[in-house]
């Protein structure tokens, strides 16, 4: 997926600091957040169905839920939680200057990201992807085989 355009995966981008029992930064990270009592989660700006705020500014949506679901597990109550909202420009920077504990937002996985940007993807809570419906008759088995009428 580019930045902006079809989601390919929306991943549930927890800094490693921010869950995981490992490394230095992960107890300061997790002690911050215990302190200032709420988890600080970046969310796309606007992707209805995964994160968007309604008329009321409240939030909604399944990457919302996970941020709420992250604050239940480490504060025990779903609302602590600030919810940041981050277009695709800002997401990673605000992660690594520690603005926000939790990513969650659409944003691909790769080994480019994974290993040089300093952050941790935990897994895929969405993954979709594109394909090409074709009448049956035109007998068409590869994309390859598409031309332009």
């Amino acid at each position: 997926m580019a930045l902006h355009g079809t989601r390919t995966a929306s991943l549930a981008l927890l800094l490693a600091a921010a869950l995981a029992p490992a490394g230095a930064r992960a107890g300061k990270t997790l002690d911050a957040v215990k302190q200032r009592g709420e988890v600080a989660c970046g969310v796309n700006t606007s992707a209805p169905g995964f994160s968007a705020a309604d008329s009321q500014g409240r939030w909604q949506g399944l990457d919302v839920d996970l941020c709420r679901a992250v604050a239940a597990a480490v504060l025990g109550e779903a609302g602590k939680v600030k919810f940041v909202p981050l277009n695709s420009q800002q997401r990673f920077a605000a992660l690594q200057a520690g603005e926000i504990d939790v990513l969650s937002r659409n944003t691909t996985w790769s080994l480019t990201r994974d290993a040089s940007l300093g952050i941790a993807f935990t897994g895929i809570n969405y993954f979709d992807g594109q394909g090409f419906m074709v009448p049956k008759k035109l007998k068409v088995e590869s994309a390859r085989k598409l031309r332009p009428s």
